[in-house]
């Protein structure tokens, strides 16, 4: 089949679309025990698509049981590293033969273009599942430094059954993100994607089954984080929790985890980055560019969106009228048409956030420069405008809670001194930028930046090599690289006695 070129090519292909809307467990799709379903709205047009098995403690139980059974019998955990390297890179191979249907169920699902969930969602997930798989038979073990007397071997294991509970702003890269390792690693896993975006996990549950992952080794169980979230959090069987979202349900699950096992926690939470520009950067154009990007990029809805725009105070008028040029150019559209580089807002209660966001941004005394308001509303969809408040202090309300929508704050500073002052001065450390053509400067602030990123002349550049994560209530542990393969491995001394 030809790949699309058009939105009626796409409303044509999602006419016909094949949805998997019910419980996977055990390699099998099956109804929630309670019999319930919700409403999976497309924020496109707010039509249903479909109705999706509300899984709660019922059907999590039912999942952590197929996922224990599975590694216990050693099906996944056991098989030789070869054969578990092909299966994922298999799964990698079939998701980008499936391309265009994963695209479109993730812009179906949560209003992103579809430029975008194919060129960079798909990509990205596919990518990953495929550098992990290189990685099962390429990271060694260790042997201490003993004496002759003995041998000390230094082994990481599974853990068990993983829990991993992703967002709804990148719903199959982030699920990726913590798939790969963890199935690497030789885990069992029970997935719970966002109530607002379940359709690609449910789908790659079933691609995974066709690439010869057993049952049982993925479950994907759709629900509500106060029902089915929560019951993953506090099942005693589940050996860890691997999270992306807010810092909020984030600090939850350290709590479900003190309530039941003392299960191993990896948190990935908010942001609320600080993204700096010198009086000396190096091409204003481009940084200019490059900070429209950070905070409009799927519509804000990232957790290291350049939210905080710290501009030096000698340049700001200047830089302003570039970034609001490019503001212009990233207007909200349809997210099927493929040339739309700004989508919708998840839902309506993400819409209606953001917008009481930017009422009290007027309301504190920010000078809302651009944008400001709903669009598009006549399509039934959530689109907001690209949103650009100047003479912001950072004790505003909209300087210090993360929005995750397109609304812009700028702060104007006098050193850079200020700035590293300005940026740090916040509950979260997920990432940070920093333009300049000093050398020094460049350095120093990123040492003194407390973020896990920290960009120099460019923002979100990123390669799966890389760790991600964040400091302070940002949260802890590590996505991406060989590090991220920590989160889901105990480490094991066996000591043998040779004298």
């Amino acid at each position: 089949m030809n790949a699309p070129t058009s939105a009626e090519d796409w409303r044509a292909r999602a006419a016909s679309l094949e949805i998997r809307n019910k419980i996977f467990i055990d390699g099998e799709y099956r109804d929630a025990v309670s019999g319930k379903t919700f409403d999976c709205v497309s924020p496109i047009d707010g039509r249903v698509i479909c109705q999706v098995a509300e899984g709660d403690a019922a059907d999590i139980d039912a999942a952590v049981r197929a996922a224990r059974a599975a590694f216990e019998d050693g099906r996944w955990r056991d098989l030789h590293p070869r054969k578990r390297k092909r299966a994922l890179q298999k799964l990698a191979d079939l998701m980008r033969a499936h391309q265009d249907e994963l695209a479109l169920l993730e812009t179906l699902d949560m209003g992103k273009p579809i430029r975008f969930s194919g060129a960079v969602d798909v990509r990205a997930s596919a990518d990953t599942i495929s550098w992990y798989a290189e990685a099962i038979d390429k990271v060694y073990d260790e042997i201490a430094p003993t004496g002759p007397e003995a041998r000390a071997l230094i082994t990481r294991e599974p853990l068990g059954v993983i829990g991993i509970v992703v967002p709804w702003n990148f719903p199959m890269l982030m699920a990726c993100w913590k798939l790969g390792p963890a199935l690497a690693t030789g885990n069992s896993v029970v997935v719970k994607p966002a109530e607002q975006s379940p359709l690609t996990a449910l789908r790659l549950a079933e691609l995974a089954i066709e690439a010869g992952i057993p049952a049982g080794v993925f479950n994907v169980v759709p629900g509500f984080g106060h029902t089915a979230g929560k019951a993953l959090g506090l099942h005693m069987d589940v050996d860890a929790i691997a999270f992306t979202g807010s810092t909020e349900v984030g600090k939850m699950f350290m709590e479900y985890s003190g309530q039941s096992n003392l299960k191993q926690v990896g948190l990935e939470c908010g942001g609320k980055s600080p993204h700096i520009v010198m009086a000396d950067v190096p091409d204003m154009d481009t940084a200019a560019r490059a900070a429209a990007t950070a905070i409009f990029f799927n519509q804000g809805e990232v957790c290291t969106a350049g939210s905080r725009l710290l501009v030096a105070r000698e340049i700001k008028d200047e830089f302003l009228e570039k970034v609001m040029a490019s503001a212009q150019r990233m207007q909200p559209g349809d997210p099927l048409h493929p040339k739309t580089v700004m989508g919708a807002m998840v839902d309506d209660r993400q819409t209606e956030r953001v917008m009481n966001y930017i009422e009290a941004g007027k309301a504190e005394g920010a000078k809302l420069l651009c944008g400001g308001r709903r669009v598009m509303e006549d399509t039934g969809g959530y689109f907001i405008e690209p949103t650009i408040f100047d003479e912001v202090s950072n004790d505003m309300k909209i300087a210090r809670e993360e929005i995750f929508g397109p609304v812009l704050s700028v702060i104007p500073f006098d050193t850079p001194e200020e700035a590293v002052k300005i940026a740090n001065d916040t509950i979260y450390g997920l990432a940070a930028a920093v333009w300049t053509s000093n050398i020094t400067t460049a350095h120093r602030v990123s040492r003194e930046l407390r973020a896990g990123v920290v960009w120099v002349n460019c923002y979100d550049h990123d390669d799966i090599t890389t760790p991600f994560g964040g400091y302070k209530q940002s949260g802890f542990g590590r996505d991406k690289s060989l590090h991220a393969m920590e989160k889901y491995t105990n480490l094991k001394t066996t000591w043998i006695n040779l004298g």
